[in-house]
């Protein structure tokens, strides 16, 4: 039967869309994967807990936050626990994200398989309070020692705070150095870039892009004993080949690119690149039968299950970038995998009716939406809220 919606356009039109797909099926993978994969996942709120949006802690929703971290975990992904797709530093604080990494930690030990590193950042300073570079190290330290204390591995992510303080690149390596030297686990660093977060601008002590990444292979040639990896999320294929090709052989390159991930993954046939991606989340099990058939050789297959994926996610991450959580969410609001389309600090409002439609659309033609009916009953439901009606 063919199923359609009336959905807005760009020229404040409502066109009828027919869909596609007819849904997918979970998969879990029956040979090892060739790639290690981290799905960064986002964070469920509960809005009948939540009373200031905008303000305070967020009220989560743990049974649903942990209820998609064990899904992510059937369709053979690691999860990236606390990063910014769970709207670290844009409405989840620090302590709501070690108490996710602490429930999160907790749930993977009971599930054969289930894996997690979780995010270490300095979110705990108060951004409108002059701090030292020497207050971001004990910010650091904190954190690390809170997540090593439940058993968590870390991945070092940017800090808006050290790219505030620092002055130079000396001070990113020597800052770096104490950091990886003094974890206790092999340690993911975190370069993202400033389209995802403009407060990030500079980071590595310059705001050209060779010179920062002559920074970052200081820091890993002096402490590559220590790294398990880098993830690079600059959105531009250039500068993570470069760099993956520099790399020591025990240090893995993790891309974060979301506009290019199934040729980063897929290699050029000397080098490839493994995954830490924000996009994992909402294309999941898609994603999963792609990088099966990577596993068995299906080069072509691969290609052809994972392409349709990179539309929807440029238009996810379209500018500005910080805000595509928004989307990730409502993918999996579209797919049942939470009761309502809510996040922290009210994000859900950071897109527009029209920027959700084409998401709606590329979801379909990606094949993403695992029960269309589903997805257009919720659609509508959107579209009411802005007072749209066919």
């Amino acid at each position: 039967m063919l199923l359609s919606v009336n959905l807005p356009t760009a020229d404040n039109k409502l066109e009828r869309y027919n869909l596609s797909a007819e849904g997918f099926a979970d998969v879990k993978p029956t040979i090892p994967l060739n790639r290690t994969l981290y799905a960064a996942a986002h964070l469920v709120v509960d809005p009948f807990q939540e009373r200031h949006p905008w303000q305070g802690i967020p009220a989560v929703d743990w049974d649903a936050t942990l209820a998609y971290r064990e899904y992510l975990w059937g369709q053979g992904f690691k999860v990236a626990e606390a990063m910014d797709t769970a709207q670290r530093g844009m409405g989840v604080d620090w302590p709501t994200a070690l108490e996710l990494i602490k429930r999160s930690i907790s749930l993977a030990k009971t599930i054969p398989g289930a894996d997690l590193a979780a995010g270490v950042g300095t979110d705990q300073l108060n951004e409108q309070i002059n701090y030292t570079l020497d207050d971001v190290r004990k910010a650091y330290i904190e954190q690390i020692e809170a997540i090593e204390a439940v058993g968590g591995r870390v991945i070092l992510m940017a800090s808006r705070a050290l790219a505030k303080v620092a002055t130079s690149p000396d001070e990113y390596i020597g800052l770096y150095a104490e950091l990886i030297q003094g974890c206790r686990y092999p340690v993911i660093l975190h370069w993202l870039g400033d389209m995802f977060d403009p407060q990030l601008t500079g980071y590595w002590g310059s705001t050209d892009i060779w010179q920062a990444m002559a920074t970052v292979e200081t820091i890993i040639n002096e402490n590559q004993r220590k790294l398990a990896g880098i993830k690079i999320s600059l959105l531009a294929t250039e500068y993570e080949v470069a760099l993956r090709k520099r790399l020591p052989q025990t240090v893995k390159m993790f891309t974060g690119d979301d506009f290019n991930y199934p040729e980063l993954i897929a290699g050029d046939g000397e080098d490839f690149s493994h995954g830490l991606l924000g996009i994992f989340d909402p294309i999941a099990p898609v994603a999963a039968h792609a990088l099966a058939k990577l596993a068995e050789g299906d080069i072509a297959d691969y290609f052809r299950l994972m392409n349709p994926t990179v539309a929807l996610s440029r238009k996810i991450f379209e500018a500005p970038t910080q805000y595509y959580k928004a989307g990730v969410v409502f993918i999996a609001w579209l797919n049942g995998h939470q009761s309502h389309f809510s996040m922290a600090g009210g994000m859900q409002s950071a897109r527009s009716l029209v920027h959700y439609a084409e998401v709606f659309r590329l979801a379909d033609q990606a094949g993403v939406l695992r029960d269309p009916e589903l997805a257009v009953r919720r659609i509508n439901q959107l579209k009411a809220v802005y007072g749209v009606y066919d």
